[in-house]
């Protein structure tokens, strides 16, 4: 066996592609860390806004710091109104991530710095993204239900203006607070399939517009961003907490997936999941809305009792999500929104030391076929 197969892992499983300064996972450990800080502090004390910058700078912001960053990111989320008005006719045709796949790589053709490659415009690029990525996802679900776009209220953060452009009202203080927590555990995972692709693309020295519309691509599937998704319409379909125990037991035995459960890297409690857990019980009992939280409870019991298998970030924030009357198939276009922070600030560190990303690849067809001329060959 040559070198080359004894050091093939299949999907890459455990292999280190690069250094980065920005994520770092303990799987054993159930640790993450965004630049030095763990999730769990982060969680706690910082806003999505301060994570942002963090992501970006590689240090915490001063107010004066933090501040200009808001109102930047406030005075860019605005949509360009042939963007909007195209938008307006096609959303009751799409997809969210479709959606977003399509309309991110078209902003690109609006942006004044499009094709300037400089650090500078790179970063300007990165802050206009992740501050337009909630307006469209806002305006297309107001638009493919035949709403007006609700103009945003000055000095909101990300997460309110986010929820007040969708649902047209100021949200609850405990839903404001939830959703900003949701977006600082969404933004960042080291080298997941979606920054992978984004920094792929990065590598060729491609513009951050394309590289973002690969990890949109990439996310879009359900074996990634679109598990939390498959997660409430396990819930809906199980429907109260009595039927949750025979329904896993009987997926189980039919060898179907329990999307929610498991993790590539951690192997204990996803980190993220404890924050999801408490603020989606905290959400639900201010809001007079339990059901779907003590059905999570119920699958989470059962499937450590089955499988000693732990819940990761998708699981409960699709229980968080449905309490926040968000609707389902707009759940993988909000981690979009989150991880568009940790994307975007893998793809200019990608820019300051870049190597292209190219991998061998390990052949297993066929050899030594000769060319049959076609008037030989047999049906």
């Amino acid at each position: 066996m040559t070198k080359e197969k004894e050091d093939f892992k299949k999907g890459l499983e455990g292999v280190v592609a690069s250094d980065t300064h920005l994520c770092h996972i303990d799987g054993q450990k159930g640790e993450l860390i965004y630049g030095g800080y763990n999730i769990h502090d982060l969680a706690e004390h910082a806003s999505f806004e301060e994570v942002i910058y963090l992501l970006w700078h590689l240090h915490l912001p001063s107010k004066r710091e933090l501040a200009n960053l808001c109102l930047e990111l406030e005075e860019n989320s605005t949509i360009p109104e042939e963007i909007l008005e195209l938008l307006q006719r096609l959303a009751p045709r799409l997809s969210a991530m479709g959606m977003l796949r399509t309309f991110v790589s078209m902003l690109a053709h609006f942006d004044p710095e499009a094709g300037e490659r400089s650090p500078s415009a790179n970063e300007n690029k990165a802050l206009r993204i992740v501050a337009k990525i909630p307006t469209l996802v806002a305006s297309f679900d107001r638009f493919r239900k035949g709403n007006r776009l609700v103009p945003f209220k000055g000095g909101q953060n990300i997460a309110t203006r986010f929820l007040y452009q969708l649902t047209g009202r100021e949200p609850l203080k405990e839903a404001a607070k939830a959703m900003d927590v949701a977006l600082i555990l969404h933004a960042e995972h080291g080298f997941n399939a979606s920054t992978f692709a984004a920094r792929v693309v990065a590598g060729t020295l491609s513009d951050i517009y394309s590289a973002v519309t690969a990890a949109l691509a990439a996310l879009k599937g359900p074996l990634h961003g679109g598990a939390n998704e498959e997660v409430i319409k396990m819930l809906r379909e199980i429907g109260s907490v009595k039927k949750v125990r025979p329904y896993i037991q009987e997926h189980l035995e039919d060898k179907k997936k329990i999307f929610g459960f498991g993790h590539r890297v951690y192997k204990t409690l996803d980190p993220r999941a404890e924050h999801l857990m408490r603020m989606s019980e905290d959400l639900a009992k201010a809001r007079g809305e339990s059901k779907w939280y003590e059905m999570s409870v119920e699958i989470q019991k059962v499937m450590k009792e089955l499988k000693n298998i732990d819940p990761n970030v998708d699981f409960y924030s699709a229980s968080l999500y449905q309490t926040l009357g968000i609707p389902p198939d707009i759940f993988t276009s909000i981690f979009a929104m989150s991880r568009a922070s940790g994307w975007t600030a893998h793809i200019l560190e990608q820019y300051r030391d870049n190597r292209l990303i190219r991998p061998l690849s390990q052949y297993v067809g066929p050899e030594g076929l000769q060319y049959v001329p076609i008037e030989k060959r047999s049906n």
